[in-house]
């Protein structure tokens, strides 16, 4: 695999959404590889959060701001002069857009929008990589993995208004990003990783349930996803940022990526391996009877297309990717420094995916004294 530290040092990057999850992995990220980095989100939308543990708002230059403002966005664009933009600002709950459509359709869509029109008015601007979703497939509930071109769809308002974010990036790459910044867009699976606290979602929910000794709801326990470390997903996204500054505008594309075939397993399969991961300590799991909504039972993504053009590929296989997040949760839980321990997993999966005969180091054994302001080369020679 080509390394992933190209060219970012000194580059100016804005990131949609960098109080969430994803977000602040990304951040925390591009920083070490030496990027200007600026973030425009609301505030994190869980206490506590990965951005505020990490201390992710003293590295970069953070504006707090709602992507439903067409005149915020286009002010923290003209600001910042990005050459590079993530967008990953959104509403992300499936179960949640049920009870918010209004504003799940405001934040996806018309946020998509209202970034993509700032973007075409600024002149420094080379590439954009939007984020969308998995969920954004007719999902048909077959046996084979959804390919980049199969028709966008949508059961649930969430999935529906990722559909839509595709249909909208789409519209604006072949009306105005034919000549100028270069636009893809992103499908990753269901991302897990360490400082996830985000509420209805399967890994925060289990990692909260064990700490607090009490036994983990669990719904839907045949539903099968395709499940991937964070770090799997962010490399996808900087690799296809990478080809787009170098100007390769046949990567002004949509792209999944996903985990392997051996890793799209059930939810039963992962509060198994998550207890046993955790400890003895760790409560048998109980079915959660509540009234459901309508959620996909079988989701998979077809990654050749990554494969045979990027060279990507999962480093981390699925249950390292749980061992990952374990050993992530119970450093912090020794009072161990966020940041310092989020660094750690990013340098090492940096090293694995550089050098896939590298194999990943045991999850959590490699946590150096990194000041706590000073850019991590994240390549090993």
């Amino acid at each position: 695999m080509e390394a992933l530290v190209n060219g970012w040092r000194g580059r100016r990057v804005l990131v949609t959404g960098d109080t969430g999850f994803k977000g602040s992995w990304l951040s925390l990220w591009l920083h070490a590889l030496g990027a200007e980095v600026t973030g425009f989100a609301l505030p994190p939308p869980s206490e506590p959060s990965l951005f505020d543990a990490a201390r992710i708002g003293e590295l970069i230059e953070h504006h707090e701001g709602d992507i439903r403002d067409l005149a915020a966005v286009r002010a923290v664009v003209e600001a910042s002069r990005p050459e590079v933009i993530f967008h990953l600002a959104a509403q992300p709950l499936v179960r949640l857009s049920y009870r918010e459509p209004v504003e799940t359709y405001a934040t996806n869509v018309m946020g998509t929008v209202h970034l993509l029109e700032a973007a075409r008015r600024a002149p420094d601007v080379k590439a954009i990589v939007c984020v969308t979703s998995d969920k954004c497939y007719e999902n048909r509930e077959w046996v084979w993995p959804y390919r980049e071109n199969d028709p966008m769809g949508g059961h649930d308002p969430y999935s529906s208004s990722k559909g839509c974010a595709e249909l909208v990036a789409a519209a604006y790459r072949s009306s105005f990003f034919a000549k100028g910044p270069a636009l893809a867009t992103v499908r990753a699976g269901n991302v897990i990783g360490g400082g996830d606290w985000a509420g209805d979602r399967l890994v925060p929910d289990l990692i909260r349930a064990f700490e607090a000794g009490a036994a983990p709801l669990i719904r839907s326990p045949n539903a099968v996803r395709p499940w991937q470390h964070v770090l799997e997903a962010l490399g996808g996204y900087l690799r296809i940022a990478e080809r787009l500054l170098a100007g390769e505008r046949q990567f002004a594309d949509a792209w999944n990526f996903g985990p392997s075939d051996d890793d799209t397993q059930p939810v039963s399969w992962i509060v198994e391996r998550m207890r046993a991961a955790w400890g003895g300590e760790a409560a048998r799991p109980v079915a959660d009877t509540a009234s459901r909504v309508h959620e996909a039972g079988l989701l998979r993504l077809d990654c050749s297309k990554a494969r045979a053009a990027l060279g990507w590929r999962p480093t981390l296989n699925l249950e390292q990717a749980l061992d990952w997040i374990v050993a992530w949760h119970k450093a912090i839980g020794r009072g161990e420094d966020a940041r310092v321990v989020t660094l750690a997993q990013i340098m090492d999966y940096s090293a694995a995916a550089n050098h896939p005969s590298v194999t990943p180091a045991k999850a959590g054994a490699h946590l150096p004294d990194v000041p706590h302001n000073a850019p991590v080369p994240l390549s090993r020679g």
